[in-house]
């Protein structure tokens, strides 16, 4: 007897969601500026009035594309810290020695809320807005941290260790081969030993 076919499980995606998973790809691979409005709907397979009922305009996408990304770091952020309970050093080395994996692969751009940062310098934009609160978020984790690693200098080893991620983040695109990213974890592990020396 042939068993019938198993309906697939899943719900197909609604025109919303695909609109915003083929922006935050294409805003990822070539930059939000660089991407307009009708190649979106268009890889989508969606229309402009389909991306317009759910977000007031390309502005809006871009910053619901960068909070998603915001909540993908924190979740493998969530994960290093979850991995070494308590010890807020390994944490952050675990951090980054997943970065490290991350940034050798070909198709890695970086931070995308840096990228936004970068792409727009005009103070107020939505997009800059968003990777600006991203980043005073990890500042602020991060200097937690430093104090629970007991440096005395705590917000001086997290700006620290924020220039050296956010140095990650930029050197990853610069170099095709050989990226000096595989050296993150280890430069901060001698930046944090310095710092609580």
């Amino acid at each position: 007897m042939i068993e019938p076919k198993k309906p697939d499980t899943a719900p197909p995606l609604r025109a919303a969601d695909k609109i915003r998973e083929t922006a935050k790809e294409l805003f990822y691979r070539d930059g939000i500026r660089a991407v307009g409005v009708d190649e979106i709907v268009a890889k989508a397979g969606a229309t402009k009035p389909s991306l317009y009922r759910t977000y007031k305009s390309k502005d809006e996408l871009a910053a619901a594309v960068l909070r998603e990304g915001a909540a993908t770091f924190w979740s493998r952020f969530d994960a290093a810290v979850a991995e070494h309970p308590g010890d807020p050093r390994a944490q952050v080395l675990a951090y980054l020695e997943g970065l490290a994996q991350r940034a050798v692969q070909d198709d890695y751009r970086g931070c995308p809320l840096s990228n936004a940062a970068v792409e727009y310098p005009e103070r107020g934009h939505l997009a800059r807005v968003t990777a600006q609160e991203h980043k005073a978020d990890l500042r602020k984790r991060l200097r937690g941290m430093a104090t629970e690693m007991g440096a005395e200098d705590a917000n001086g080893l997290a700006d620290a260790l924020l220039l050296l991620i956010e140095g990650a983040f930029l050197t990853s695109q610069l170099f095709d081969k050989d990226r000096p990213t595989a050296e993150v974890a280890r430069a901060a592990a001698k930046l944090i030993d310095a710092y609580l020396t």
